[in-house]
């Protein structure tokens, strides 16, 4: 934001990327001032000011990344002082003052709620935003308090503990106390998948908070899911901050969603990135830049990329019949938008496209985590991209919604397979998360998403209900391999201590076959009654070349009558971010003041 003051002598900048306010003085046109407008000069990037207002010489900046109003007293021969701290809405974007009272637009409000949820469910691109009335006279003591619970709200305490270094040589333990103390971890392996709920997947397990009645992809057709939910760690209380995959992958890769992203929900006009727009790019940059920058080494496979099979016209059938029949020479085009993850990316690994089974990219992994192997060595970092379980919906002539992702199962199995029947294993942590929940369907909320510990230092036949979610992984991540916090937010976000255990288990995992025929594909449209062709046709409608780009809410109407019949009826109240199972959790939901979830 930019704001001049009355006489034009002084220009206001709000600097969302650099948590400053930056005063120019407009008659030498320079820099007069740097302001920092952080809860705590000690904690690293996130609050994101990017809304300003004046009332005298009081400034007020909104920190959308600390749901937060800065108070700043300006003075003339003297640096300016941030009096304080006003809680806001989620996100604060836009400011004004009327009289005596500040007004903030928040830009997210209170999340993607509908006005008539039964009617159109919870999009996710449908962010009911809120009006903030605060009265601007306000004596110290007010303030103070006003202060004390934005510091409270914004985890300020955690996220500061999260920077304090431990002793270097204290007892090896799989997830350090405090940053900078060992770990037998040294390889870390991130799996990021696209796009489903705990209970579609694990709606079924015996044990967990589950409602069978939503689970459209059971253990018959995603055996290894379950099979890791049993031998390792089942999380039931493990949410995602994104909400779809512009976001989802700035949060699994970033730990923060730039302001620029956080104001694109309205229809994302510019771009809907996949890591391909700069201006969607948080300044402390991404989880590869934290590891190479502290003299670790890292691999990519096929995150952020757009992928193309050779020649581009290949059909699903087409490449899968060439996986299956090895034919020589299979060969994809890549398409990444940051320069420095190409320079660590796997050639022959695609990412993004639905018409590439992720059994192909298990294969491009396991094969180079052969070579690897002859040569005694494998990064501390790896992330591997396995998208099939976003699925084609019901478009003719590619995999059905099962066949995708038993595909997606298939793959992620014999990857852990392989990796943990390697001689790295005894010294690796596998992370598998879904980029985002898109809008579908869990009985206790929308952003309730699958998460895998999956190590010798990890708990077996575990239950956990701690909460934890996107940042927490990577909390977690970082402090294993010794690293710090990219910003507030993954600093503020819970380690996920109650997933390990100090004496490790070797066993390796063994992968289970497929049930469901990986090459079965959906009928032609013309071979369909009405029903079926209705919900045909609206999947042909959809965009399946971009990540994510199809409409969330009919892509789920889509697999759910997929799955549970074309009568089945649709779970309107279960989808999106409805909140009703989060109380029984102890866990606050920021609905409307009459609604009792």
């Amino acid at each position: 934001d930019l704001l001049l003051n009355d006489d034009g002598s002084k220009l206001y900048v709000a600097c969302v990327n650099s948590d400053t306010v930056v005063v120019i003085d407009t008659a030498k046109n320079s820099v007069a001032e740097r302001i920092l407008v952080r809860p705590d000069a000690a904690l690293p990037f996130g609050s994101m000011p990017n809304a300003l207002a004046l009332r005298g010489d009081t400034l007020y900046v909104a920190n959308g990344g600390n749901n937060a109003i800065a108070v700043v007293q300006l003075n003339e021969d003297a640096p300016a002082t941030v009096e304080g701290f006003i809680p806001t809405g989620w996100c604060p974007g836009a400011l004004t003052i009327h009289e005596d009272q500040l007004l903030v637009a928040n830009v997210k409000g209170v999340g993607p709620r509908t006005t008539q949820p039964n009617k159109d469910g919870h999009n996710v691109h449908q962010h009911r935003g809120t009006i903030t009335q605060i009265e601007l006279n306000l004596d110290d003591v007010q303030l103070a308090a006003h202060t004390t619970k934005v510091k409270e709200y914004a985890s300020t305490p955690a996220a500061l503990r999260a920077w304090e270094r431990g002793q270097v040589n204290a007892k090896p333990v799989p997830v350090p106390k405090k940053l900078g103390e060992p770990s037998p971890i040294e390889h870390i392996v991130y799996i990021i998948k696209e796009n489903r709920t705990y209970d579609q997947v694990l709606g079924d397990m015996s044990q967990g908070n589950n409602d069978a009645s939503l689970c459209i992809f059971p253990r018959k057709i995603s055996p290894n899911h379950h099979a890791l939910a049993e031998q390792f760690v089942q999380l039931d209380n493990y949410y995602c901050n994104g909400v779809n995959s512009a976001d989802g992958h700035a949060w699994s890769t970033e730990g923060n969603v730039t302001d620029h992203l956080e104001k694109s929900f309205g229809g994302f006009t510019r771009s809907y990135t996949f890591g391909d727009d700069p201006l969607s790019y948080s300044s402390t940059g991404f989880l590869w830049d934290n590891v190479l920058s502290h003299g670790l080494s890292f691999r990519n496979y096929g995150e952020m990329d757009y992928a193309s099979p050779v020649p581009e016209d290949k059909s699903f059938t087409d490449v899968y019949t060439d996986f299956i029949n090895k034919t020589p020479g299979i060969t994809f085009t890549q398409k990444i938008g940051i320069a420095k993850l190409q320079q660590y990316t796997a050639q022959d690994y695609p990412g993004w496209n639905m018409r590439i089974p992720d059994v192909l990219r298990a294969d491009a992994f396991l094969t180079e985590l052969k070579a690897y192997e002859k040569r005694g060595y494998w990064p501390n970092l790896s992330i591997v991209y396995l998208p099939n379980d976003h699925t084609s919906g019901t478009s003719e002539n590619m995999p059905t919604p099962a066949a995708h992702m038993a595909d997606n199962d298939l793959a992620l199995g014999r990857i852990v397979d392989g990796l943990s029947h390697s001689p790295f294993w005894k010294k690796m942590a596998i992370f598998i998360i879904e980029d985002d929940p898109q809008n579908g369907f869990d009985h206790v909320d929308g952003h309730r998403s699958i998460c895998f510990v999956v190590s010798p230092w990890a708990k077996r036949g575990a239950l956990v209900s701690d909460f934890y979610n996107q940042t927490s992984v990577l909390h977690t991540m970082q402090r294993i391999l010794a690293l710090p916090p990219m910003n507030q937010m993954d600093a503020m976000a819970p380690v996920m201590h109650s997933c390990f255990q100090e004496e490790p288990d070797f066993t390796p995992y063994t992968h289970l076959p497929n049930i469901q025929p990986l090459d079965e594909l959906n009928p032609v449209i013309t071979a369909l009654n009405t029903d079926e062709q209705h919900w045909a046709t609206l999947s042909a409608a959809q965009d399946f070349d971009h990540v994510d780009a199809a409409d969330e809410t009919s892509l789920n109407m889509i697999l759910w009558h997929a799955m549970k019949g074309v009568d089945a009826p649709y779970p309107t109240a279960q989808s999106g971010a409805h909140g009703t199972g989060l109380k029984a959790l102890g866990l606050d939901f920021s609905g409307e003041e009459d609604e009792d979830d």
